[in-house]
């Protein structure tokens, strides 16, 4: 019922910057926090960045500085601008909604299909 759908990765030179973009869409009562993880090669999943629905952000440390994450409420979308990009951040980027689609139901954690982003050196 619930979809979300990521753009924007690809393929840059290290240095160079990417902006992620995910928009929820389907039946959608509300949408609470939002955000993004990445899965690198032979590595587990792991938190970049969160955001909730008022705008309180939190990164993982190896992203503070760099990365951006930030949303327009009113398209249910969230962003992810990516500067300064290191080889590391190479990875499978996968954004991640938390959904409410009735008043009857709980909030349910929806996930992307995810995003191929590549840098390289």
């Amino acid at each position: 019922q619930v979809q979300l759908v990521e753009s924007g990765g690809g393929l840059v030179q290290a240095g160079e910057s990417l902006r992620l973009s995910c928009a929820a869409s389907g039946s959608i009562l509300s949408v609470n926090v939002m955000g993004w993880y990445r899965q690198a090669l032979g590595k587990q999943r792991e938190l970049v960045a969160s955001i909730t629905f008022g705008g309180s952000t939190n990164y993982a440390d190896d992203v503070k500085g760099r990365f951006t994450i930030s949303r327009d409420n009113a398209k249910n979308t969230v962003f992810l601008q990516m500067n300064s990009l290191k080889p590391e951040d190479t990875a499978v980027y996968y954004c991640t909604a938390d959904v409410r689609t009735s008043v009857w139901d709980r909030m349910t954690n929806y996930w992307g299909r995810g995003t191929q982003v590549t840098i390289s050196s």
